[in-house]
């Protein structure tokens, strides 16, 4: 195996690994920004009056 076949290997085995803790952040992002940042604004809305 040569050292370029090597690194591809290595390449797709990462991005296999990655990809889960990707999909992860991203519903975590979704989340924050569709429920839990309109209930922070919303608290602060009502102490800021």
């Amino acid at each position: 195996m040569t050292d370029n076949e090597l690194l591809l290997a290595m390449s797709e085995m990462m991005d296999k690994k990655i990809k889960p803790i990707e999909d992860k952040a991203n519903n975590i992002e979704l989340l924050l920004e569709n429920n839990v940042i309109p209930r922070i604004q919303n608290i602060e809305a009502f102490y800021t009056i």
